[in-house]
């Protein structure tokens, strides 16, 4: 007869100690025969004691023979230590356990706990963490949540799909997910046939339209009830899909229902409370993580439609050919803050301006357009230079409290008879902290008009004096002003940027101004701007040529009340 006390034990007391304790316990003897199990492993293991006791403990749990429950326990008895192993038992147990194996003179001792529970806790919250991480990748949340189904199968359902509100008011199929990877096509055709065709009392809809959880059982997923879920190929792809159990779960936005998320349970499947929980604290992540996205996107088309309003067409100053570029930031945060400007003075003179207000965002755009309108306010009433034209602006800001600060460059173009005959133009400007503008040469070299140490800002000073610089070019050449968004990278220092941005300028120096334009911010953005990109360039073509069809004619200004005309 089997005997049920372990071996190494003496007497009844002991023996009534290990058979009462709450931790399983199996001896095996040195052939691995079992030689005793307690009452909370008999429990545990689902086997009673008459017929584990003297069977072989391969044979009677040979999934343990290859795993690292196995591996562990010939560790233990290899060196005489004990071993620790956490893993999971397959079918019929289908749980996580907790060993700790001591070896004996007389074989080894296995002490275990059931810790599915607890594992199953530890793996909703390394889940949860996941699908975190997946929506905080890209600024793109309805393709993040496309990829969740993988995720959330098998660990909440044995298939998934997310469905998600386009900004026409459609539905469009994020993506979804099946535990058997070759049914992966059924769910993507239940989602897209839910989406052409579906009754009213459909689960989707009602969760979208009630911002409520909808769950289905087996009795409603088969039969004639199935006509109120699904008609038509939906109906056909979801009988396929055979679910004992359809739970959808709605994507709450801060007003709106932004989608649905379905989950899918095969009928082997049971599905506890914690696991709904789950899954419901994933939707209202997506849901949330959706409805920032679409603030965002507002915000950001808000920023850049309000941005490019104040844009303006530039002029056409006679033999000069002006070219204006904005792009704005991948990123809504950054969109807001740059502008260009270029007009002609009453004198004629033809003036560049290039700025950069600090901050992103609406206010930033807003900041941008005030500062852009008080400089032309000054501007095209007076002859005054660079230097005078960011003095009367620092004061303007100072004196009208506005809280703000920007870095402007301002280039102006004049040309005396003298300089006409000779095929010069010269050029005045000044820098309130902004990057140095660039000219390129007739002869395709490059140069920059200044170094990095530009004047103060202007809003932090009102009494900076400002100064200007001269410089006489050969028609020919071409001056660019642009903000740091073309050179500055998140991985790259300025100093790098600007010997990118002087050797393209070199390389596209006999390209058109509209191509050349268009290609240095190409070559330097690489389609992916981490911040707004403002770019203003001028062409000084030769003037005792036919002007270029590309070339404006001179547009006379009008005569300031009072004043004579230029």
């Amino acid at each position: 007869m089997a005997r049920w006390w372990p071996i190494d034990e003496e007497g009844d007391e002991g023996a009534q100690t290990l058979e009462s304790m709450p931790v399983g316990l199996i001896e095996l003897d040195t052939d691995w025969v079992v030689r005793f199990v307690n009452a909370a492993g008999e429990a545990m293991v689902g086997y009673a004691r008459d017929e584990l006791v003297g069977r072989s403990y391969w044979e009677a749990f040979p999934a343990n023979a290859r795993n690292e429950f196995g591996q562990a326990y010939r560790e233990a008895v290899t060196t005489g230590e004990p071993r620790t192993v956490e893993g999971f038992y397959p079918e019929p147990l289908n749980q996580w356990f907790e060993v700790r194996a001591v070896p004996t003179r007389h074989g080894l001792w296995l002490y275990f706990t059931e810790v599915t529970a607890r594992r199953q806790a530890q793996e909703r919250l390394a889940l949860l963490a996941r699908v975190g991480d997946v929506l905080v990748s890209t600024l793109d949340a309805r393709a993040a949540a496309g990829r969740l189904p993988r995720l959330l199968v098998p660990a909440l359902a044995s298939w998934a799909t997310i469905i998600v509100v386009a900004e026409d008011g459609g539905l469009h199929d994020a993506g979804g997910w099946h535990v058997d990877p070759a049914q992966v096509p059924l769910v993507r055709g239940y989602a897209r046939a839910t989406l052409e065709s579906s009754p009213a009392t459909a689960p989707v809809l009602r969760a979208l339209h009630t911002a409520q959880p909808v769950t289905l059982s087996a009795a409603e997923l088969t039969g004639p009830r199935l006509d109120a879920v699904a008609t038509g190929p939906a109906r056909r792809f979801l009988s396929l899909l055979a679910p004992s159990r359809l739970t959808v779960l709605p994507l709450r936005g801060r007003a709106t229902g932004l989608g649905v998320l379905v989950l899918g349970h095969d009928r082997h499947r049971v599905v506890p409370a914690a696991d709904v929980a789950t899954a419901t604290e994933v939707a209202d992540r997506v849901g949330q993580a959706l409805d920032n996205a679409r603030l965002y996107d507002q915000q950001r088309r808000l920023a850049e439609e309000l941005q490019r309003s104040m844009l303006s067409e530039p002029p056409e100053p006679d033999h000069s050919h002006v070219v204006v570029r904005y792009l704005p930031a991948v990123e809504a945060a950054r969109v807001g803050g740059d502008w260009y400007d270029a007009f002609l003075q009453p004198d004629g003179a033809t003036s560049l301006v290039i700025g950069d207000v600090v901050g992103h965002d609406t206010a930033a755009a807003a900041a941008m357009g005030q500062l852009r309108s008080m400089l032309r306010g000054i501007a095209v009433t007076t002859e005054a230079g660079p230097a005078r034209l960011l003095a009367q602006l620092d004061f303007a800001i100072t004196q009208l409290q506005l809280p703000t600060y920007a870095t402007v460059a301002i280039a102006r173009f004049e040309q005396t008879e003298a300089e006409l005959e000779r095929g010069v133009t010269r050029v005045r400007w000044a820098n309130a902290g902004h990057p140095p503008p660039l000219v390129i040469h007739p002869d395709g070299t490059v140069a920059e008009l200044g170094s990095w140490q530009g004047e103060l800002m202007l809003g932090v000073d009102h009494r900076t004096r400002r100064t200007e610089s001269v410089v006489t070019l050969d028609r020919g050449a071409t001056v660019l002003l642009y903000t740091d968004g073309l050179i500055e990278r998140r991985d790259r220092d300025l100093d790098d940027g600007m010997s990118r941005l002087r050797a393209a300028a070199g390389e596209l120096a006999d390209r058109p101004l509209d191509d050349l334009c268009d290609q240095l911010i190409d070559r330097l953005v690489e389609g992916t701007p981490e911040d707004d990109v403002a770019l203003v360039a001028i062409r000084l073509h030769r003037q005792d040529r036919p002007r270029p069809d590309e070339a404006g004619p001179r547009r006379q200004p009008p005569t300031v009340p009072g004043e004579a005309s230029a």
